[in-house]
């Protein structure tokens, strides 16, 4: 999983990110956006427009936000998993 969005995404989903992700690879929880692990190409755009600083590359998520490595990777498993994001 090349990016993830950790929990300072929680009930702000700005959707910046989604705007110049060129694979549409950001979906929409409820309370938070997710990158999914297998669309994500790596490019690494989200990153920089996220205005609360919640993308990481996976490598690089802080320690004591590394669960949601496993989140974003879990919550596309899920029998309800996120959908496009609205505007």
């Amino acid at each position: 999983m090349p990016y993830v969005i950790t929990e300072a995404c929680q009930n702000v989903k700005d959707k910046a990110c989604v705007d110049v992700c060129p694979v549409d690879c950001i979906y929409e929880g409820p309370d938070q956006l997710y990158i999914h692990p297998d669309e994500c190409i790596d490019c690494g755009a989200c990153e920089p427009e996220c205005p609360v600083t919640a993308i990481f590359p996976d490598e690089d998520v802080p320690q004591q936000m590394r669960q949601y490595i496993q989140i974003n990777r879990d919550v596309f498993k899920s029998d309800t998993p996120p959908g496009r994001p609205t505007r």
